[in-house]
């Protein structure tokens, strides 16, 4: 029996990705450091038969007990958030990217011959565009003084709309916020170690992954979580911009299935893959959605017509590789999968912090 080491596995996305090994025959050792902002006072949550090591990724000694007998490395322990890391510089920076340095390290030499890292759609900034011609272009940038002024589309040179189409993985990378910054540094020094040392590297670019599990009570994790923060507690969902922008939302069960194949698969080995669904949402329709599925149709969205910095306007996967190296097929649509997740917010609770994030980021000059 294989054992896999999943670094951050008792995260939101972890705990999925234990769970999907464990029923698929593998041993499952977690290193995770249950931080109090995505965890609080709860206790870790995991199956018997995973081995759970408390550790933070930065310390040497935890990562080296972590890997001693492991045959490959799920690596999803991150500081999550594209708004928080916009001033919480240093922290994101120590634990994405000094944490990857300290894993890579203590694995040489080692028995684990593949990893795989979670790697973020975020590295892209804005996703593919085409112009009125029909020419697809690899960058585009929204100018400062047109968002301040409440354009939030982008438009060619010959003034012209640009039109969203998804985004592939030869998209050129344009780093448009500290995490992503942190987030392509850790996908890079995992393909790089793993060409100089002969160990299979994958890196999975996660579009925005939602399900049962998500830390509710964290302002900085996904938009679906907030949103149902909100609205458990008579809230209007708090919308940037004005609704319109575009995201692809995938269910944390494709994405658990996605790094199982990212093991196995031995053609992944040296590729960055996105990880989505292949469709796209309006923010403001997914609130819309939501509200419904949670029964309170009554509360609309609050559409703030500010932008943060930080933020891209849309962005949506082209799942093509995946389906080719990985055999990767989402099996969860958002629209079809909304009522497990309002039944799973239901019973669980949530405080309501998304006024205190916006308060935040404004306090820092990061909303226009």
């Amino acid at each position: 029996m294989a054992m896999i080491l999943v670094t951050g596995g008792c995260g939101f996305i972890g705990r999925h990705v234990v769970e999907e090994l464990l029923e698929n025959g593998y041993g499952v050792r977690v290193l995770d450091a249950l931080i109090d902002q995505v965890h609080g006072d709860a206790e870790a949550s995991l199956p018997e038969a995973a081995e759970l090591l408390r550790g933070d990724i930065r310390d040497k000694n935890a990562v080296e007990r972590a890997l001693l007998g492991v045959d490959g490395v799920i690596h999803l322990a991150a500081e999550v958030g594209v708004g928080q890391s916009m001033y919480e510089i240093a922290r994101y920076v120590g634990s994405n990217d000094l944490g990857t340095a300290v894993l890579l390290e203590a694995m040489i030499g080692r028995r684990p011959k593949r990893i795989v890292v979670a790697s973020s759609m975020s590295v892209y900034g804005e996703g593919r565009y085409r112009a009125a011609d029909g020419t697809l272009l690899d960058v585009v940038r929204r100018r400062s003084d047109r968002i301040k002024a409440g354009q939030w589309d982008l438009f060619g040179g010959d003034g012209k709309a640009l039109r969203p189409v998804a985004t592939d993985e030869e998209k050129p990378v344009d780093l448009a916020s500290i995490y992503a910054l942190t987030k392509y540094a850790q996908e890079k020094q995992v393909l790089i170690f793993g060409d100089a040392y002969e160990v299979d590297a994958v890196a999975l670019r996660l579009f925005n992954v939602f399900g049962a599990g998500q830390a509710l009570s964290n302002p900085y994790t996904g938009v679906l979580a907030n949103f149902a923060a909100r609205l458990a507690n008579g809230q209007p969902p708090m919308i940037f911009e004005d609704g319109e922008q575009r995201r692809d939302f995938v269910h944390v069960r494709d994405v658990a299935r996605a790094f199982r194949l990212a093991l196995e698969k031995p053609n992944a080995s040296g590729h960055v893959i996105n990880i989505g669904s292949g469709q796209a949402y309006t923010i403001a329709e997914v609130a819309m959605l939501l509200a419904e599925a949670m029964g309170v149709p009554e509360i609309r969205p609050e559409i703030m017509h500010k932008a943060r910095s930080g933020d891209i306007r849309n962005c949506f996967a082209d799942i093509s590789k995946a389906r080719e190296l990985l055999g990767f097929e989402p099996r969860f649509r958002l629209e079809n999968s909304l009522g497990p997740f309002a039944e799973w917010v239901r019973h669980t609770g949530a405080i309501d912090r998304g006024a205190e994030m916006k308060r935040q980021l404004e306090e820092r000059g990061l909303v226009s």
